[in-house]
């Protein structure tokens, strides 16, 4: 019984390792397993595994887009009523168009509705199309030919183009440009490719370009009595438009 045990007991180790793993019969075989190895990593992914991702990206979904911010609220004065909602855009914008073509002035709205609540009352309070900026109901001076006190005399400049008379000039529009003084510096302010007096856009843009001639910083009050000074020469003019800026 002892014998078959010991002769088991002498294979050599070496021989059996050889048998159990193939190594040292031939060099060729690793190259094999290499490509075995490649070729089941290349196979394409099918059944279970295909429908787990289809239903991955089935539940992957972007995350939803943030509101839009709020707009900005109005200021006081527009809020309440003191500078009707579409004067106040065409100022605004007036001062933002400025801003970009001449930043050197610094032009603030205020100002400029100033110029508007003395001259027509911001356009008889807001009366305009909201969508164009045009006045429903132009707006003119008067006939500027010596009958009332104060006023001087100036002959028709333009033909009656703007204020309807060939004899005589009347300034025009809610902020009440002479037609000589539109024709130097008349500006488009809604885009609509024209300038239009009677527009509060254009009257708006126009009324800064005036004030801001002549390089001033505007940002000074000093500066603005001496540019309101040149839209007219009064210090009681002055007093009121920048008592009106000051409120809002």
């Amino acid at each position: 019984m002892r014998a078959p045990i010991l002769a088991a007991a002498i294979v050599p180790i070496g021989v059996i390792a050889a048998s159990a793993t193939g190594v040292g019969h031939s060099t060729t075989t690793t190259p094999k397993a290499t490509a075995s190895s490649s070729e089941v990593s290349a196979q394409p992914i099918t059944g279970d595994a295909q429908a787990t991702v289809r239903r991955a990206a089935a539940t992957f979904r972007l995350p939803a887009p943030l509101p839009p911010p709020p707009p900005p609220r109005p200021p006081a004065a527009v809020a309440d009523g003191q500078v009707p909602a579409p004067n106040y855009d065409a100022y605004q914008r007036a001062a933002d168009i400025l801003a970009k073509t001449n930043p050197s002035c610094g032009i603030p709205w205020p100002v400029i509705a100033g110029i508007g609540r003395v001259e027509s009352h911001h356009a008889n309070n807001g009366d305009v199309d909201r969508a164009t900026g045009e006045l429903r109901t132009p707006i003119y001076g008067p006939t500027l030919d010596g009958s009332l006190a104060a006023n001087e005399v100036i002959a028709d400049t333009d033909g009656g183009r703007l204020d309807g008379d060939s004899t005589y000039d009347r300034a025009v529009g809610p902020m009440q440009f002479l037609p000589s003084t539109w024709e130097h510096y008349g500006a488009d302010g809604n885009g609509d490719g024209k300038s239009d007096p009677q527009n509060i856009y254009d009257a708006a843009l126009t009324t800064g370009r005036y004030l801001c001639d002549g390089h001033k910083n505007l940002r000074s009050t000093s500066e603005q009595v001496s540019a309101i000074l040149r839209y007219n020469n009064s210090m009681t003019y002055v007093d009121d438009v920048l008592g009106f800026a000051r409120s809002y």
